[in-house]
């Protein structure tokens, strides 16, 4: 009977201490000026799109650059 009323204290323990932990962390993302923005597919301003591929070398893999 002992070691059932131990086991029952402990897991009620864990348990407050992550209720504690939730409570802080939920407590800490709703104050003012924590930026909780969602990302989104629309492109911000200043942006060129997408990547373009490069234009081919001038050169041979291997051989040295021309000034």
């Amino acid at each position: 009977m002992n070691n059932d009323r131990k086991s029952h204290r402990t897991a009620m323990a864990i348990f407050a201490v992550i209720l504690a932990v939730a409570m802080i962390a939920t407590f800490i993302t709703t104050i003012e000026g924590v930026d909780t923005k969602q990302a989104s597919n629309v492109a911000q301003p200043g942006t060129t799109g997408l990547a373009h591929p490069h234009p081919p070398l001038d050169r041979a893999p291997g051989e040295p650059v021309r000034n």
